[in-house]
């Protein structure tokens, strides 16, 4: 550091110090005491922000107070402050960064200045900071590369200029020298200008031949004196021009190829190349085939300016597999030369595996052995190694399997046995399959059908059948249709239906009913009753066609339905043509006295013997009435004097029945305390329509009954006993159900009974009323009149009904 007066001569030149500045510091002068001195410092360019230039305060001879307390500030006129002051250190340091090729370019020194100013009292301290040079710029030339074209017949010692670089740095860190990078043909030359720089020229120091090297590619460098040194580059780029003085040659003698045979038009093939070493126009050669046939000409084509062999047809590996094709090249000075291209066509899997069938048996037996040939196929695929290797198979989970018997050829055989009831027939798909990438495969369908063997015997769907016909059909009616079902086929399966010969109260099956065998359809050949026969037993036969015929039998249960198709029948009172039976009612009877009850029975079934009864023009509807159920009669009121000694009731008997059946009975009541009392009475009632003239013959006849009355009695007593006997062995014999309903306080023991246990009967024969009467069989207060006054006989059969029904063995049983 030094100081010196303010503005020196050379120091003012450079920094203008008569500027602003300047005249800042003539007025401070002329108002101040000034104390002035300059201090100079060195520091390198591109120093980082905050680095010390120096300590100030101890270069002035200031102490920090007297900065502190003058405010001392640095004062420069230029719009960028590359320096900070530190009052409080009292040092110097750098604001901003410093580029010296930015602040003084070439000029050196590079240096720039400022004043501190303190006040009270004011000092004015010039800082010079001078700005030393940092090799941090290489040189550098203005372009990328330098191109020459210089002619193969270029004589030696031929100079080429070229560019220089430029290196913003000064002194040693200037550019210094250029380096050529080694070859063979030129060397560098290098010359200095009076301002000092340099440049560089290249000189021919070996004869150039383009056939040889076309063209040169070498570097320029240029360094310059730093350290670390920096260095700047050029290629050079030099083309040989030609003179015409070489022929075309191919670089190969022979080109080999390969080419898939479904390439398609225009895929590359190669490309053949010719080299002559004359450049331009003279290097300028064209391809073409030679001698070349026209068949292979439209397969392949060459591009006649780049050499390139592409696909110009179709081609076939399996027609021509190898291609021999020879090649021309000729420049334009009409030289030339020649080479063999080889092309080898790669096989692709074009062609699908064709096949035929050799031998086929559309039809087997279900019952063929396991093994069975069923076709022989032959599979032939014109492709080459793997993609013409076959494998042969057949759609899963079928009952074959296919095996390779010879070359190409492949057999089909059964694997399982066959069911034709299971799968009447197959659709076999044999597919090959080649092994090239991507596989190829055909497909063959063969239709197998399996003929059927006899080895299903027909059947029912149920174990057993049951139909039901209504009694008194139509002879030759349908009655019911038996159906069985056989898996077998066409002849075999064909069945025919047969009644087995049972037996049907001893009578055959086939009388009763008839099976049509194609049908199955059961008729009926006669008309049904009910009440004979309820339930048919038959076994039908079902067999099929074959041969041996197999059959299966199945039981059809016929059942007979009842119809409403018989009358009640009134059991008691018995009703005859010229007897009357008479109910006697006293006229001290109770209400609900029981007169007498009526007995019928219904030989159907069902609700169609289900009896009701009801009364029907009763002589006084106020006096009796009828129970619906059970057929009794009673009185329904107290008699009086005024009712009638006789009285005719008039009870209908209905079954249940669609439509129903009735039957009538006339039920006569004499209402009287004693048999004279009504005699004469009931006499003419008797034969008021076929006696009516002759009452008084009839009334002797009467009469004369009644004296032999006693005798008579013995007689009917041992009629009646054997006549009981004598009905009870019909009754016991003969099938009709006789089932009617009583009630449970009218049957006896053994549960059959119609009427009271007791009865009263009470019986005159007379021609005169109250002037004879006969009395008999009276345990009981009731009485019933018989009255016959014609013949002995009908009360013989009276006496004869009452007693078949108080006999024990028969259906009904009636005590007195």
């Amino acid at each position: 550091m030094e100081v010196e007066g303010l503005c020196q001569p050379e120091y003012v030149r450079r920094n203008m110090c008569f500027g602003s500045r300047g005249q800042l510091l003539v007025f401070l002068l002329y108002f101040s005491y000034v104390v002035s001195g300059q201090i100079r410092y060195s520091i390198p360019e591109e120093m980082k922000k905050g680095s010390i230039i120096g300590n100030v305060a101890q270069d002035l001879g200031l102490d920090l107070k007297r900065l502190r307390l003058g405010r001392a500030r640095i004062v420069t006129g230029e719009s960028v402050q590359y320096t900070e002051l530190k009052t409080d250190k009292g040092i110097l340091v750098v604001s901003e960064r410093i580029d010296r090729e930015q602040l003084c370019g070439d000029v050196t020194p590079c240096s720039f200045s400022f004043e501190i100013i303190l006040e009270n009292p004011m000092e004015l301290h010039r800082v010079t900071v001078e700005i030393l040079d940092v090799n941090d710029h290489s040189p550098a030339f203005s372009r990328k590369d330098i191109q020459f074209e210089i002619s193969e017949s270029a004589t030696l010692g031929s100079r080429f200029m070229l560019a220089s670089a430029e290196d913003p740095d000064v002194g040693v860190n200037g550019l210094q020298n250029y380096i050529l990078t080694p070859n063979y043909n030129f060397v560098l030359k290098q010359h200095a200008k009076p301002d000092g720089s340099k440049y560089a020229e290249m000189i021919l120091q070996k004869q150039l031949d383009r056939e040889e090297h076309p063209s040169f590619s070498f570097k320029l460098i240029a360094l310059d004196g730093g350290n670390p040194q920096r260095s700047g580059t050029v290629n050079i780029e030099i083309t040989v021009l030609d003179v015409n003085d070489n022929a075309p040659v191919f670089n190969q003698s022979v080109y080999r190829a390969t080419v898939m045979e479904n390439a398609v038009k225009g895929t590359y093939i190669t490309t053949v190349n010719a080299s002559d070493a004359d450049g331009g126009s003279n290097g300028v050669v064209t391809y073409s085939f030679s001698n070349l046939k026209q068949s292979v000409a439209d397969i392949f084509s060459i591009d006649e300016t780049t050499g390139t062999i592409s696909v110009d047809g179709g081609i076939d590996y399996e027609k021509n597999k190898k291609y021999e094709i020879r090649v021309e090249v000729k420049d334009q000075g009409g030289l030339t030369d020649s080479s063999e291209i080889v092309i080898e066509v790669i096989d692709v899997n074009d062609n699908a595996p064709v096949m035929n069938v050799m031998s086929f048996s559309s039809s087997v037996s279900e019952d063929a052995p396991l093994g069975t040939t069923i076709a022989i196929i032959n599979v032939k695929d014109a492709d080459s190694e793997k993609n013409g290797q076959i494998t042969c198979s057949i759609n899963s989970n079928l009952p074959f399997k296919i095996r390779s018997s010879l070359s190409s050829y492949y057999t089909l055989i059964s694997d399982v046995a066959f069911d034709r009831e299971t799968t009447p027939e197959y659709n076999i798909t044999i597919t090959a399959t080649d092994s090239g990438s991507p596989p190829l495969s055909s497909a063959r369908t063969l239709h197998l059908r399996i003929s059927d063997v006899n080895d299903n015997a027909p059947l029912f769907n149920q174990s057993s059948f049951a139909a039901y016909v209504k009694e008194n059909n139509s002879p030759g009616m349908s009655i019911f249709t038996v159906s069985a079902r056989d898996t077998d086929w066409n002849q075999n399966a064909k069945i025919s239906y047969h009644l087995e010969d049972t037996q049907i109260s001893g009578t055959s099956v086939t009388t009763y009913i008839s099976i049509n065998s194609e049908t199955g359809v059961l008729h009926a050949l006669r008309s049904f009753d009910f009440e004979q026969i309820k339930q048919l037993n038959l076994v039908v036969k079902a067999q099929d066609g074959g041969s041996p015929p197999l059959s299966s039998n199945i039981s059809v249960n016929i059942f007979i339905q009842d119809q409403n198709d018989n009358a009640p029948q009134v059991l008691y009172p018995v009703q005859t043509s010229t007897s009357l039976v008479a109910e006697m009612v006293p006229r001290s009877a109770d209400v609900g006295y029981l007169v007498t009850k009526v007995v019928a029975v219904d030989v159907d079934s069902g609700q169609n013997a289900w009896l009701s009864y009801k009364l029907q023009k009763p002589t006084d509807r106020a006096l009796f009435e009828v129970d619906l159920q059970n057929g009794e009669i009673r009185t329904i009121r107290q008699v009086t004097d005024k009712d009638a000694v006789k009285q005719r009731l008039t009870v209908v008997v209905e079954d249940n029945g669609q439509p129903s059946r009735s039957a009538t009975v006339n039920v006569n009541v004499a209402v009287a305390d004693s048999f004279p009392e009504v005699l004469s009475e009931f006499t003419d009632f008797t034969h008021e329509k076929e006696y009516n003239d002759n009452l008084t013959f009839y009334l002797v006849l009467a009469l004369a009954v009644v004296s032999f009355l006693f005798i008579t009695c013995l007689v009917v007593i041992i009629s009646v006993k054997i006549y009981r006997w004598r009905q009870s062995r019909i009754l016991y014999h003969s099938s009709l159900p006789v089932i009617p309903y009583y009630p449970p306080r009218y049957a006896d023991t053994l549960g059959t009974g119609t009427l009271q246990h007791v009865y009263n009967y009470e019986v005159c024969r007379t021609t005169d009323s109250r002037k004879s009467d006969c009395m008999f069989a009276r345990p009981d207060s009731q009485n019933v009149l018989i009255m016959d006054p014609t013949s002995t006989e009908k009360m013989q059969r009276m006496q004869s009904e009452k007693h078949i029904m108080d006999e024990p063995d028969s259906p009904i049983e009636f005590r007195s």
